[in-house]
């Protein structure tokens, strides 16, 4: 990794939107897949891809619970809002 490449790596992983995480984590595994790189841009790599598989896995987190969130309110109102919570 080269100087033009530390600013991208500076962007603070919450203000990643899910798709600009999960395009940058797939970058960091072609590049870890190529092995050109150093021990330590390979450790750096591996650091930066497993911030980024994390803040994926909260997105989809997330993601689930507003689905889960809207079933909920959909079934509510199916019944008049006398759900017994039995889904």
């Amino acid at each position: 990794m080269d100087s033009m490449t530390q600013p991208a790596q500076e962007t603070s992983f919450q203000e990643l939107s899910y798709e600009q995480a999960r395009d940058e984590l797939i970058r960091v595994v072609n590049q870890l897949e190529q092995g050109s790189n150093t021990l330590e841009e390979s450790l750096a790599l591996w650091e930066r891809g497993e911030a980024l598989a994390q803040r994926c896995e909260a997105w989809l987190i997330g993601a689930k619970a507003r689905l889960d969130a809207a079933r909920a309110g959909q079934l509510g109102a199916a019944d008049g809002g006398q759900s017994d919570g039995i889904k």
